[in-house]
């Protein structure tokens, strides 16, 4: 290697440091700064919170700087500083649901903390063993069955929650398989798209000046939105369903650079919506709710059938009183939420507490994470780490999107967990190996860039 060469690793593992000691700091003030608004003194889980934070932040990066010393510098910062504020929030909500037993609402953010650092070790392993991310290419039909029985599995086996069947009850915890599923189905679609994207890059026929794909080569898109629409029939997940279809979409346009297969996607997801939306009494519910958010304060014989959660309502409010700068962290009212303050809901908490300026920065954070994961899949020299990098930051990107829409009132709520931040170990672990894979397609690219 050239010395030019050789100096680029320690340039960008000594620009993650700098970055990782700035989120710890801003990690530990927002904590500190909770207990001393809240309770007028430092909270007493300070030491160890930090400590957490310290080992989040310093053995990804050591073990980067051994085995990945190319990758993306930004990639672990960015999704540490999000964790750290999702542990914030967390803990700024138990200490009021703690304040009004009457909520009964368990506490959140120290179960949060522990799934914290499981999903950092589970990243860490992944680093270790799967050294070459193409790997991932020889087992996508196996990784696709998994999948697929992984989706269906809460349709036969699963518990109902909160109006959804996402989980999977294992005796005292709680699985969701949906936020794995959209890492598999990821390798699945880079691995096939790799293979099949010259057939379905041909032309078909041309329909109102839009040439369409051939008939043929429709039958991939068909039955991905025929599995789509059978999660939000059987698990009435709509979350789940829309992450999936978009995420296949957004590969495909992808591998083959046809506006077409967006516009049949489009047309299918809206299709379906429609179908499952006006038939499905819990989607017709979260519909109702979306288009009339304030009926609920309506006497009963007058609001609109199947409108009976004020959550969407209270989420406007907690964004109007909030203004610009917010109230103040610990100074707002996300109780009034209920148990959804602390999934996803969490984002009416920032928007009340830090206001649209808090709301935007956090936003911002996603935008950067999933552009940096995007940068990677155009600097990946082999087809399946590009497809691979697009697809997972497309998953982020859509996941984001249909939680901070739903409760800003832009699209019906999903229930989905807003990555990163909101309460869930199932989620916060899919994430961190979501950063694992991105970290090492990163470093696998940057390593084929440089002169040998």
């Amino acid at each position: 290697m050239t010395f030019a060469a050789l100096a680029q690793a320690p340039d960008r593992r000594r620009t993650e440091a700098w970055l990782l000691a700035v989120v710890v700091l801003i990690a530990d003030f927002g904590y500190a700064y909770t207990g001393l608004s809240m309770t007028g003194r430092l909270p007493g889980g300070l030491p160890g919170f930090a400590v957490s934070m310290l080992f989040v932040a310093l053995v990804p990066h050591l073990v980067l700087r051994r085995f990945a010393p190319r990758a993306d510098p930004l990639i672990l910062p960015l999704a540490t500083l999000l964790t750290g504020i999702g542990l914030v929030l967390l803990h700024r909500l138990d200490v009021t649901y703690a304040q009004k037993p009457r909520l009964k609402i368990a506490e959140a953010a120290s179960g949060q903390l522990v799934w914290t650092v499981i999903g950092v070790a589970v990243c860490i392993g992944i680093l270790l063993v799967l050294r070459d991310h193409r790997i991932l290419q020889r087992y996508i039909y196996l990784t696709m069955v998994v999948a697929l029985v992984l989706l269906m599995a809460p349709a036969f086996f699963g518990a109902d929650m909160y109006g959804a069947k996402r989980w999977i009850l294992l005796g005292p915890l709680s699985l969701q398989p949906g936020e794995f599923v959209k890492i598999m189905i990821s390798v699945f679609f880079a691995g096939y798209l790799t293979v099949n994207r010259d057939a379905l890059a041909l032309a078909g026929r041309r329909v109102l000046g839009v040439q369409l794909p051939p008939g043929r080569q429709l039958a991939p898109i068909f039955t991905i939105w025929v599995i789509s629409l059978l999660v939000l029939v059987f698990e009435r997940d709509l979350g789940t369903s829309l992450i999936f279809f978009g995420v296949f979409v957004i590969m495909l346009y992808m591998a083959t650079e046809r506006t077409s297969w967006v516009l049949c996607g489009l047309a299918m997801a809206v299709v379906g919506a429609t179908v499952v939306g006006s038939t499905e009494p819990h989607v017709k519910g979260r519909i109702m709710a979306w288009l009339h958010p304030m009926d609920i304060f309506l006497p009963q014989a007058q609001r609109p059938p199947g409108l009976i959660s004020d959550q969407a309502a209270q989420a406007l409010f907690s964004f109007g009183s909030g203004g610009i700068s917010g109230s103040g962290l610990g100074q707002g009212h996300p109780e009034l939420i209920g148990f959804a303050g602390n999934s996803d809901f969490i984002l009416t908490t920032v928007g009340e507490e830090l206001g649209l300026a808090g709301v935007m920065a956090v936003i911002m954070l996603y935008v950067l994470l999933a552009q940096r994961g995007l940068r990677v899949g155009l600097t990946a020299r082999d087809p399946f780490g590009k497809l691979l990098a697009v697809g997972l930051s497309g998953a982020l990107l859509l996941q984001v999107f249909v939680v901070a829409g739903g409760v800003t009132g832009l699209i019906p709520l999903t229930g989905k967990a807003l990555p990163f931040l909101a309460k869930g170990g199932s989620s916060l672990v899919a994430n961190w190996v979501m950063v694992a894979l991105l970290l090492r397609i990163s470093d696998h690219a940057q390593r084929r860039r440089e002169p040998a």
